[in-house]
């Protein structure tokens, strides 16, 4: 196996994870990775994702736009270069309220991710075909 791999970002795919919502995964498993799990995503404005929680820790960078997320019940608004951390098994989401798009980097700190919908108790792989809950925000 590889010990180092060099990813180009305009050469890797894009996934469509529903209205207004694509991600673009970079480091995973498929590149040996064990203990890490990174891309990049993006919501046109209004676009959100449901409520859920991983198997692992979560790190989320707002790169551009503003983005506002839920934990456990809190809202919190973020803007560029804005970080959250969110350990396993905490609920959480990501909303775009703004007029402009949002793009944000995550980071896992685990190589197999799985992501547990909290209205339908499901869970999937970190971007499978069932991994695609976006919803539409609430108001506020």
């Amino acid at each position: 196996m590889e010990t180092h791999h060099v990813l180009r970002f305009d050469e890797l795919p894009w996934l469509d994870r529903g209205p207004g919502v694509r991600s673009k995964p970079v480091v995973k498993r498929g590149h040996g990775s064990e203990h890490l799990t990174t891309g990049v995503s993006e919501f046109t404005p209004g676009a959100a994702i449901a409520l859920h929680w991983h198997n692992c820790d979560e790190s989320v960078v707002v790169l551009e736009g503003e983005a506002t997320a839920e934990v456990e019940g809190r809202t919190y608004a973020l803007a560029a270069q804005d970080t959250t951390f969110v350990r396993a098994g905490v609920p959480h989401r990501f909303l775009n309220r703004s007029d402009r798009p949002l793009r944000f980097m995550w980071i896992y700190a685990a190589g197999q991710v799985t992501r547990t919908f909290a209205d339908t108790g499901q869970t999937f792989d970190h971007g499978s075909a069932g991994d695609r809950a976006v919803v539409t925000p609430g108001p506020g």
